[in-house]
């Protein structure tokens, strides 16, 4: 009689601490929905339990086309007749971002990120006559690699906050060349947003503030970028601060809609290259770098709750801008799309 209630005991004990474990579970911050990923151009918004692999694939298509001057709109005459040869027409960006994130610990989650980046330029030279010749440019090239850790701090009360540090290694090309009508046949190094990487050792800080309910969740980021010292051609892209907020609404167990709104500030280019002329074209011009956004996109996540695709995910983001002040003479950030696939395990 004595073994039974000790077997009996032990059963309540034990049934006891699952339905604890449950209801802690329960009131954790959880990522199994839809909505416990941010919209899909939001990095470092999330972390793993130990043990967690996740792989990821982005593809981010980034339009940018005429001018501005600060916020006002300009034509490629007025830059012309501000004393530059050449002035851009548009600019299509295209980048394949691929992710790993391995979690060591309940607390840790280490990440890894690579891309490849196409650029494309439109532009237009004006010569001494007046005629206009219009002409491209293009480069392309493995990106800066990017190395990291996320750190959780807190994830009780459906609230959870985080906070990720990442470094990125300059192995993005800086010489990149291609012929101009000033160097045909010959190539020529081209300005600065044509070049694939940063060249300079830079860090990433970030922290993460996500809350859930059972039918919406939202989320605050801010991060900066810090770049250290400049490059072997003496310059340094400008450092940077963004703060991100979304919300979103899960749906379906299977699918989620985001609303997301960003701003970001941007510092000039510090220092030059000697291999550009300034005045030649306005993106070699350093005067003509950095500024101050806001971003507006809405997106969606579907998740595969079961099955043979149990926890494959899709995100798609459609951003544009909502104020745009740019430093000098740029070309204006029109829309950007993203979609990517996450996968865990």
């Amino acid at each position: 009689m004595k073994s039974i209630k000790i077997i009996g005991l032990g059963i309540v004990m034990f049934l006891s601490q699952q339905i604890t474990a449950q209801e802690k579970e329960n009131q954790n911050w959880s990522s199994n929905r839809p909505d416990g990923h941010a919209p899909i151009s939001v990095m470092a918004d999330h972390y793993h339990g130990k043990g967690g692999w996740m792989f990821s694939y982005r593809l981010m298509n980034m339009n940018m086309e005429s001018l501005l001057s600060g916020k006002d709109a300009i034509s490629n005459t007025d830059a012309h007749d501000a004393g530059y040869m050449v002035t851009p027409l548009k600019m299509p960006m295209q980048m394949h971002m691929f992710g790993t994130m391995y979690a060591p610990s309940d607390r840790i989650t280490l990440l890894a990120m690579a891309s490849v980046v196409k650029n494309d330029m439109d532009l237009q030279m004006r010569m001494a006559s007046g005629m206009i010749v219009p002409f491209s440019t293009s480069s392309s090239g493995f990106g800066d690699i990017k190395l990291g850790m996320i750190y959780k701090f807190i994830n009780k009360n459906k609230q959870s906050l985080h906070g990720n540090i990442t470094f990125s290694l300059p192995t993005g090309s800086i010489t990149e060349t291609d012929v101009t009508p000033m160097s045909s046949p010959n190539e020529a190094l081209l300005p600065y947003p044509m070049q694939i990487g940063s060249g300079t050792f830079d860090t990433n800080l970030g922290i993460t503030y996500l809350g859930q309910k059972e039918q919406v969740s939202w989320g605050s980021q801010l991060t900066t970028t810090l770049r250290f010292g400049k490059n072997s051609d003496d310059y340094a892209l400008g450092n940077k601060l963004s703060f991100n907020n979304w919300f979103a609404v899960k749906a379906k167990d299977w699918l989620s809609f985001s609303a997301r709104l960003e701003g970001k500030f941007v510092n000039k280019i510090r220092g030059t290259n000697s291999n550009l002329m300034p005045m030649m074209v306005t993106t070699a011009d350093t005067d003509n770098s950095g500024g101050t956004y806001m971003n507006g996109g809405l997106g969606f996540n579907l998740l595969a709750p079961k099955g043979t695709f149990k926890d494959l995910r899709l995100g798609f983001e459609y951003t544009t801008p909502l104020y745009r002040k740019p430093n000098g003479i740029q070309l204006k950030n029109k829309e950007t799309i993203t979609v990517g696939l996450q996968y865990a395990l």
